[in-house]
């Protein structure tokens, strides 16, 4: 099947117009920016505002506990998406998944923007934040696998790492783009005036990016590999049973893979907000500043390891970063803890560089574990059911065994905990980066 799948999509590839490239490309890495914009604005909500608007009878920290809790909603519902779009990627297309999803995802951002707080609408506030966010994640369940399969299936076979590592720049600019419109909206106005209505306008602007969304991601054809599977007849009607039932191991390798990566995340860039401003008394624009200049560098170095990974593998970039992650995960709260402004900058963009080494390969590796037939099915429920275990709980775990033990030193051994777990994972996977596919 993968080599019959590799001479179609040659075929099939080689009529394809090349003016089309960079617009592919767009296309794929808006989707995700969007998608993590998204994120991105609750996220730092969360950390900042939310435990005061939606959980205000709860002290500071436990109140943003709370919040965090409902940004794991957002990783619980991912499966479900997973289940839903992964199952018609490989059924009806990349491309109408990719447009669905895009609009889901932006229209229940907007919606959290308008939402009123507990004091007007009581309990019915927060039970509404929750059920917009998980409706959120279902939409980014269905996304991801997506928008790495619309760069990777028209892109040179040689080149898979890079071009699956567009769709991986996507979060970060997302990240970079939700933090510097909430900077700009807390430098603009008081404190009181951003706890009061200024942290919905990063929500409302959330459409536009939809809207640019939707006119990169109309122009652009079906992907090669699915085109020729149509046409020799090799789709399948029921990927998700045949992912559960013939590659158990492969989406066991696939879901490992994320976990380390995603916690280090969730430590660089959400709790990072927290733990400067509640924790250390420091700023917030410094924390903001630190994230942006920390997703700049991780925006420009995805693809970069991505590419080294065509040409070293993926199995040794990823290594290296999960190794250097490691020890970064103890080295960044000794910069944090020096309240020394340029050291703090330091460690986020330290953190997010070392996380970049694992993502750039990220998405080539994860989609090259599955044969083109079930390889959307199989990609998004990695990446989903991974999410869960990673970085759906882990603000909600690091924020709590910091408030319990009242240490660091426990929060970077969880860190070290979900490395191990990717380490694991990819010294047991085969290297992938030079095999046909």
């Amino acid at each position: 099947m993968a080599n019959t799948d590799s001479a179609l999509h040659q075929a099939v590839r080689e009529k394809r117009p090349k003016s089309k490239t960079g617009r592919l490309a767009a296309a794929s890495s808006i989707g995700t920016a969007l998608e993590w914009y998204d994120f991105t604005v609750y996220n730092i909500m969360a950390a900042l505002v939310f435990n005061h608007v939606f959980f205000p009878s709860f002290d500071p920290l436990v109140g943003t506990i709370l919040a965090f809790s409902t940004y794991a909603v957002g990783y619980v519902s991912r499966p479900l998406g997973g289940f839903v779009f992964g199952h018609l990627g490989d059924v009806a297309g990349r491309k109408a998944v990719l447009i669905i999803t895009l609009v889901i995802m932006g229209v229940t951002t907007a919606l959290m923007g308008l939402l009123p707080g507990y004091a007007v609408w009581g309990i019915w506030s927060p039970i509404l934040l929750v059920a917009l966010r998980f409706v959120q994640g279902i939409a980014l369940g269905g996304e991801w696998a997506g928008a790495v399969l619309l760069s990777m299936e028209h892109g040179d076979a040689n080149k898979r790492g890079r071009n699956a590592s567009f769709a991986q720049v996507g979060p970060s600019c997302g990240t970079l783009i939700g933090t510097g419109f909430i900077t700009l909206v807390t430098v603009a106005i008081s404190a009181d005036q951003f706890q009061a209505w200024g942290w919905r306008i990063p929500f409302l602007l959330s459409l536009l990016l939809v809207i640019f969304g939707l006119w990169l991601r109309r122009g652009v054809e079906e992907t090669p590999t699915f085109m020729a599977m149509q046409a020799a007849e090799k789709t399948t009607h029921t990927p998700l049973k045949e992912v559960f039932l013939n590659y158990p191991k492969q989406l066991l390798i696939a879901g490992g893979s994320r976990i380390g990566s995603d916690v280090l995340y969730a430590l660089v860039v959400v709790f990072t907000l927290t733990y400067v401003t509640t924790v250390l008394h420091l700023p917030r624009p410094l924390a903001l500043m630190a994230t942006m200049l920390g997703a700049i560098g991780n925006a420009i170095t995805v693809p970069m390891f991505g590419a080294l990974s065509d040409k070293w593998g993926r199995r040794p970039v990823y290594i290296t970063g999960a190794l250097l992650a490691v020890a970064w995960s103890f080295i960044f709260f000794v910069l944090l803890d020096s309240t020394q402004p340029v050291l703090i900058v330091l460690a986020v963009i330290g953190g997010l560089l070392i996380h970049a080494m694992m993502y750039g390969p990220q998405a080539a590796f994860v989609t090259e574990q599955f044969p083109g037939h079930v390889r959307y099915a199989g990609s998004s429920l990695a990446y989903t059911l991974a999410g869960i275990v990673g970085g759906g709980f882990a603000p909600l775990i690091i924020t709590s065994l910091y408030k319990e033990m009242g240490s660091t030193l426990w929060v970077s051994l969880y860190v070290c905990l979900a490395l191990a777990i990717t380490l694991l994972a990819v010294w047991k996977a085969k290297e992938t980066a030079h095999s046909p596919h």
